[in-house]
């Protein structure tokens, strides 16, 4: 028996209303890390009499506030889509990012995707007619829904599961 090569075709594509979702919840979630570390960092301050940390947290400027978010959504995107292929948003709309061939992207992948990230407007890169963003093309990517690509992927290997 012949394996058939898995392809990522357009039926298997996460939809725009998903993609939009994913988006809205991965920013949140970043939002709130940034948050938590913030506060965790103040809290022990206090609680430590060294107001140094917690002084600096409450005196960042804008512009630091911003890069502090930046380290945070690199860590996030990157330790998600490395070990899991997907972030937390991508769990909640049942959806996983791979490659052209139906693989677990590779750290490059990953590090592009993040990077293309900070491209002005990309978040908005998927809405047009191709519901690939700028950085799933940059990365040669596919975000895909889950339990289409795993039926379809086992139709096409249906001795997957039997591999370890």
């Amino acid at each position: 028996m012949e394996n058939k090569k898995l392809t990522v075709t357009d039926d298997l594509l996460a939809s725009k209303s998903q993609r939009l979702l994913n988006f809205i919840i991965d920013v949140l979630i970043v939002y709130i890390i940034e948050i938590t570390i913030g506060t965790t960092i103040i809290i022990i301050g206090d609680l430590t009499n060294s107001y140094a940390a917690s002084n600096w947290v409450k005196s960042l400027s804008p512009i630091e506030s911003f890069f502090f978010g930046l380290i945070i959504l690199f860590f996030y995107y990157g330790l998600t889509e490395m070990y899991f292929s997907r972030t937390f948003a991508k769990y909640f709309t049942k959806t996983l990012v791979v490659k052209h061939d139906g693989s677990k992207p590779n750290m490059k992948s990953v590090i592009i995707r993040t990077v293309s990230r900070l491209i002005p407007l990309e978040p908005f890169s998927f809405l047009g007619v191709d519901s690939r963003g700028w950085h799933d093309t940059l990365s040669v990517t596919y975000v895909v829904k889950k339990h289409e690509f795993v039926a379809k992927k086992k139709l096409l290997d249906p001795f997957d599961e039997i591999v370890v």
